[in-house]
């Protein structure tokens, strides 16, 4: 054991890398474990509630449990937004990108304000390693560094703190968007399965629950949205209300006739069966002008991609043998 203390103690003496190393590598873990302890929220009421059933688990995890958006405090008040206005936007941004936890906000913030740090201490990092004595910076990073002026370092940790902070912004809205497109597309079918629900002798309570469970696989952010307005309507909350936080969530104008649609049938007693029938049939038709306009476009779009291809092969054909007559008279 003592030789093998000593081998490990003549290495380390031999090369500092090492010493560095598993110091910036203690350094990492450290810092993980502490954001992870931050960034864990804990909710004891929702605990207590899931530990009494498991399938109310599930639904925590899948964020049909909430615990309430209180307004930041102690450090948290330097990186979440403290105005209502702005955190509920982001909260609905995040939600319809498909972020529904109840730390969604501040998991984002948090990850935005890491980004804008971690790029630029990066650099900074490689500028410190460059500059101190026997230690290689790996992939020839030290001439490189070492080379930069001061305003050129400037300049790239500007740039690395922009793009840290504000490229998750991007791909957030890249998230929503694509949530959005694949509810568009998937929620004639989910239509089409609520009408033959409902025209099969089920509530449309009931009718809407069993489709969000259908769809779990196949289209799991239609049958969130429509499983969650279930819970909230189980747990007492209006249904108008419920419906109109899924169209919030989903963005989607689908969404928003479908809600119109079911709440004035509700609303004058009309027959929920043939509401759905008749939008469904809308729906389908829409789908098909939807189709028509998409090849009608094709042809404008396929002219304009010919002419780049063509104008050059013609204007060749035309202009090339004046300009060789030219060029063998004057030349020869």
């Amino acid at each position: 054991m003592e030789q093998y203390l000593q081998i490990a103690m003549n290495a380390v003496t031999e090369n500092p890398r090492i010493v560095l190393l598993l110091g910036l590598g203690l350094g990492v873990l450290s810092l993980v474990v502490g954001l992870g302890s931050m960034v864990a929220d804990k909710n004891p009421a929702a605990d207590r509630i899931a530990a009494s059933n498991p399938r109310r688990a599930a639904r925590r995890d899948a964020g049909l449990l909430r615990a309430p958006d209180h307004d930041p405090t102690g450090v948290w008040k330097a990186f979440l937004p403290t105005n209502m206005k702005e955190r509920t936007e982001l909260s609905r941004k995040l939600a319809q990108a498909g972020f529904n936890g109840p730390g969604a906000v501040r998991n984002f913030t948090l990850a935005r304000v890491l980004l804008g740090l971690v790029l630029p201490g990066f650099l900074l990092s490689l500028l410190l390693l460059a500059r101190v004595p026997g230690v290689q910076v790996p992939f020839e990073l030290a001439a490189k560094v070492s080379q930069m002026t001061d305003m050129r370092i400037f300049q790239t940790l500007t740039v690395l703190i922009a793009a840290g902070y504000f490229l998750p912004l991007k791909w957030l809205q890249s998230r929503v968007n694509e949530r959005r497109l694949r509810i568009e597309q998937s929620f004639p079918n989910a239509l089409d399965l609520m009408q033959v629900s409902v025209e099969a002798g089920l509530g449309f309570d009931a009718a809407m629950t069993r489709v969000g469970n259908e769809l779990a696989e196949i289209s799991p952010e239609i049958a969130f949205e429509f499983l969650t307005v279930q819970r909230q309507v189980q747990a007492g909350r209006d249904r108008d209300a419920a419906m109109q936080d899924m169209v919030i969530r989903t963005d989607v104008e689908n969404i928003r006739s479908f809600a119109a649609v079911v709440s004035q049938s509700i609303q004058f007693g009309t027959s929920m069966s043939e509401a759905l029938t008749a939008y469904a049939a809308e729906m389908r038709e829409y789908r098909e002008m939807k189709a028509q306009e998409m090849a009608n476009k094709l042809p404008v779009k396929m002219s304009g991609v010919l002419a780049s291809l063509m104008l050059p092969a013609l204007v060749l054909i035309t202009i090339g043998p004046v300009v060789i007559r030219y060029v063998r008279f004057f030349g020869g």
